[in-house]
């Protein structure tokens, strides 16, 4: 990310800076790889490190099934409207492994009543249906449909929807979320050549400083368990941060495709990095302009990654039966592509207008149990007209 500061600050950093009783404001370092990477400097009002009670911590994840058998999947979540009470008892991960997981979350309550801080992953929240307010530490950050919310990890914050649809996807990282390496010159800027730039990332606009007492719960996830910390303060008592670590919201609709003579390969899709995984974005773009160019992505084999889609928007012309809202899961070791007749269908095509967001893992995804009532089992055989033939061992 690029620096940013909102509200007031000291000159120097670990000087003295003062409130105006004269007591000195509490200076927090929020740094990454111990302190080599990205960091923020906040100022708080109270101790950050100040608590008034500990409840007893309440399990919380998901249960990965690591003996699934190898198969492709079609995730059929397309009819789903809600996925739980609130926030977090509505984040369903339906796949994962230990570098990354992919929930979906509808809840029902648009308000959060808490402060939610994840201590052990970066987060991207996909806001595929709704509108609202990021509000954390580092201020407000207005969100809408399209939007790659970016969270980096111990960011204290809670969400705000208006009515209507709500429909979000959720990808958790155990590595750092960042832009694309190749897409950055040797000082960190995007380049002429990257997709987006910095004119596309929103940083918060606006510094929440809230002064009262009272009883403040931040649910903290770690370790397999939601962590309860009750403050007498709240958490946006800041008057001001600096720094390159902050939350920010990216739309997909502000990302300019590649295109070419021929079919490009999803690379140029990719929109974040992680450890392990790279998330791309599909958004609508003219077709390749070869004169013999087949429109339709070519049959492939993954040799060392996981290739996950979720359809957002649109007519999918590679696929039968996909609906807006369903994951599809192409397993490294198994080939893939359009599906019969969607090829030759797709010749003569100019443009598309899809909207899809890709995870590709370079080590295997897991289903879990949570994914198991959305599991099409038909799937593995939808590249022929023969579903009957599908060998049902361990569908569920």
């Amino acid at each position: 990310m690029y620096y940013y500061r909102l509200g007031t600050i000291p000159h120097k950093r670990h000087t003295q800076f003062r409130q105006p009783d004269g007591s000195l404001y509490k200076e927090e370092l929020v740094s990454s790889e111990g302190f080599s990477g990205i960091y923020s400097n906040l100022y708080h009002i109270n101790p950050p490190t100040r608590i008034k009670a500990m409840k007893d911590p309440v399990k919380y994840g998901p249960k990965m099934i690591e003996d699934y058998a190898l198969r492709h999947l079609h995730l059929n979540t397309s009819k789903v409207e809600q996925t739980g009470e609130d926030y977090l008892t509505a984040r369903k991960v339906l796949l994962m492994n230990h570098d990354c997981s992919i929930a979906i979350c509808s809840p029902r309550q648009r308000k959060m009543d808490y402060f939610y801080k994840n201590a052990e992953g970066d987060e991207v929240i996909y806001i595929h249906d709704g509108k609202g307010t990021l509000i954390s530490q580092f201020g407000k950050l207005d969100i809408r449909q399209g939007d790659y919310v970016v969270i980096p990890r111990t960011v204290i914050y809670k969400l705000e929807f208006e009515d209507g649809p709500l429909r979000l996807l959720i990808i958790e990282s155990a590595s750092p979320v960042e832009t694309v390496k190749r897409y950055r010159n040797q000082l960190g800027q995007l380049g002429e050549h990257s997709p987006y730039c910095e004119r596309d990332i929103r940083p918060p606009l606006e510094l929440i400083t809230e002064t009262g007492k009272g009883e403040f719960l931040v649910k903290i996830k770690k370790l397999g368990y939601l962590h309860h910390y009750v403050y007498d303060y709240s958490p946006l008592d800041l008057v001001g941060w600096d720094g390159f670590l902050w939350p920010y919201a990216f739309s997909i609709h502000d990302f300019e495709p590649i295109t070419g003579r021929i079919h490009q390969p999803p690379p140029v899709h990719q929109t974040f990095q992680a450890h392990n995984f790279v998330i791309c974005s599909f958004v609508p773009r003219l077709f390749d302009y070869h004169p013999q160019a087949i429109p339709a992505p070519y049959n492939h084999s993954n040799i060392d990654s996981d290739e996950v889609l979720y359809y957002a928007e649109g007519n999918f012309m590679s696929r039968r039966g996909i609906e807006r809202g369903s994951f599809t899961l192409h397993p490294g070791g198994l080939p893939h592509g359009p599906h019969p007749g969607t090829v030759e269908k797709s010749i003569g095509a100019k443009e598309t207008h899809e909207l899809a967001v890709m995870i590709d893992t370079f080590r295997p995804l897991f289903p879990t149990t949570d994914a198991l009532e959305f599991i099409d089992s038909n799937y593995p055989m939808s590249w022929t007209d023969n579903v009957e033939g599908f060998n049902e061992v361990n569908a569920p």
